[in-house]
Parts: C-alpha cells; sequence; structure tokens
C-alpha cells in the first residue's frame, strides 16, 4: 500500500498545499486562503481541514499518512515554536503540537525559505548535493542553507536570513527592517528599481529605461540583454553586492552550490554570471569556482520541502 504525505507552505495570502507519496512523487497540489483576520487563529484550523477533505476525496486514511510538514513566513525553533510570525499575525506557540493534536498526525515545520532550499536540494536545481545555499530574489532577499542534506536553523531559527547581511556601511536610506545598507535593498526586484530610480533622478545619462512609466526589475534585465549601458551597470551592481553576500556566506559554511530562485532570477545565466564573477573576486582559493545554478521549482519549492521535512 502506497504511503503518503503532505506538504503545506503557509504564506501571508496564501496556503500551498501538496499530496506527496513517499518517494518523493506530487499527486496533487491546492491553495487555499490565509485567514490573516484576528491573528490568524484560524489558519491552523483551515490547515487541518483542508488536509481531512483531501483524504476524504481521495479515500486515504490516516494510518497511510507519513505526515505533514508545515513551512511558516517566520522564525522557528527546531522543535516547531514560532516566535512570532508578523504575515500571519501569529503570537508564539508551538506549530508541531497545535498541528498534530488538530490532524492527529505526525508533524514537522521550519521557516519557508528554509524549506524552499530543501525542496531544491532534493528535487530541484540543488539535486545531487547535500550542501547548498539557496538565495531567493523577489520582494525581498530570503535564503536557505543546507548542510549535509539538513537545514542550518540556528538557535532562534533565523539562520539563512542572508538578506539582512549588511554590505554597505555607507548606505542612508532605510531597509525595510530598520537596519541600513543590507543586501535586500540592493539584490531584491525592489532594490534594484530603488537604485535604477536613483539613477536616472541624481543624472542625466541616456537610457532606455526613461522611455518606461514604470520600471520593473523585469525590465531592467530585459534592457541589459539589449546592451542598454545603464541597465548594465545595475546589473553588476546587484552582482557586486551579491556576490560580495555570498563569499561570507561560503566562508562561514562552505556550500557545494549556489541556487537562486525568485522572480529576479528569471534573468538567467546573465545574472549567475555576474554573481559568480563577483563571488570569485571576494573569495579564497579554497572556496572558489562553486557552482551557481538556477532553481527549478518555482512555487513548489516550499511544499516539496515541507513532504521532505517530514519525511526525514
Amino acid at each position: 500500500m502506497d504511503k503518503f504525505c503532505f506538504g503545506i507552505d503557509i504564506g501571508g495570502t496564501t496556503i500551498k498545499c501538496g499530496l506527496f507519496t513517499e518517494n518523493g512523487e506530487l499527486k496533487e497540489k491546492w491553495e487555499i486562503p490565509s485567514r490573516t483576520e484576528n491573528g490568524g487563529i484560524q489558519v491552523p484550523q483551515d490547515v487541518a481541514d483542508t488536509i481531512e477533505v483531501k483524504l476524504k476525496e481521495l479515500t486515504i486514511e490516516k494510518k497511510d499518512v507519513i505526515g505533514v510538514g508545515i513551512g511558516v513566513p517566520g522564525p522557528i525553533t527546531e522543535d516547531g515554536t514560532v516566535l512570532k510570525c508578523a504575515n500571519l499575525g501569529w503570537d508564539i506557540f508551538n506549530v508541531n503540537e497545535k498541528m498534530s493534536a488538530l490532524t492527529g498526525l505526525k508533524v514537522a515545520s521550519a521557516n519557508d525559505a528554509n524549506v524552499a532550499a530543501l525542496g531544491e536540494m532534493w528535487m530541484g536545481g540543488g539535486k545531487g548535493y547535500k550542501n547548498v545555499v539557496m538565495v531567493t530574489l523577489g520582494t525581498g532577499v530570503g535564503g536557505g542553507v543546507i548542510l549535509n542534506g539538513k537545514i542550518v536553523a540556528g538557535s532562534n531559527g533565523g539562520g539563512g536570513e542572508i538578506g539582512h547581511m549588511t554590505v554597505n556601511l555607507q548606505e542612508t536610506e532605510t531597509c525595510g527592517c530598520g537596519g541600513h545598507g543590507h543586501l535586500e535593498q540592493y539584490a531584491s526586484a525592489t532594490g534594484i528599481v530603488r537604485l535604477a530610480k536613483k539613477r536616472l533622478l541624481d543624472t542625466s545619462v541616456i537610457t532606455s529605461l526613461r522611455e518606461l512609466t514604470t520600471i520593473t526589475a523585469k525590465d531592467i534585465f530585459d534592457h541589459a540583454k539589449e546592451g542598454d549601458k545603464v541597465s548594465l551597470e545595475l546589473t553588476e551592481e546587484l552582482g557586486r553586492y551579491l556576490g560580495l553576500a555570498l563569499s561570507h556566506v561560503a566562508a562561514t559554511v562552505d556550500p557545494q552550490v549556489f541556487v537562486i530562485g525568485g522572480g529576479v532570477s528569471r534573468a538567467g545565466t546573465m545574472l549567475l554570471d555576474v554573481i559568480s564573477k563577483y563571488y570569485n573576486q571576494n573569495i579564497l582559493f579554497a572556496l572558489s569556482n562553486k557552482e551557481f545554478r538556477l532553481a527549478e521549482l518555482g512555487n513548489d519549492a516550499g511544499i516539496f520541502g515541507c513532504a521532505k521535512l517530514v519525511l526525514e
């Protein structure tokens, strides 16, 4: 008889759900809304309910379910204790205990960026490796560190928060977290757009970006591929800061491969090349020439990682 598990990736807007076999085959995936009103009190019950509905729909008995893996958008300790979760309104409580009580199933949980990294290691861009650093370049910059096949969460679940590494001590503008000069201010989609707007405002440089009513990160990379000088310089700037930051990460954890995901990663090999160039300029020889790969699982990385979490 087949055995199954659930991967549940809880986000601030939607909850992504997947039903997997124990061999990692994704049988079904679906989404439900994240009801964040009233401090997100309804979210655990909604997750339990959608699991129950799916089991009945597919006539799967609970004895054939290995467990439920859950990713949450915030710091979480190794035993499953959420240390507040702003996007959901959660305070401090133990996710594993709560969800196990509601579902009657074994539960394992971790930070959403970390489970995405685990998913990419298992079935995505990091497949074949056990020491992986994943970088997610989206609205912000997220990260996950996998060593010897295991998530490195740290003492308070904050391991892998590379977006808030300081890479520019001279920066005066404030990061969303309240700090200054953090990687997220340069390497995220919003970060590179910020740099572009500042460049256009502060100079009269000729660039095709001036023809646009609004500028997106995709625009900058598209114009760079077409040879626009300013767009190329902005891409180089992103690569310089990210390559520097990843050289610091490598000097600490020495991964085999860096997997780059998130919306910004759609820039493709051009982005990997510029990151790799500046990484190698800042790293000692023994840590040079690491693999840089694009993520492959997209929005499904989280549910794959959650499944792997409970299968372990």
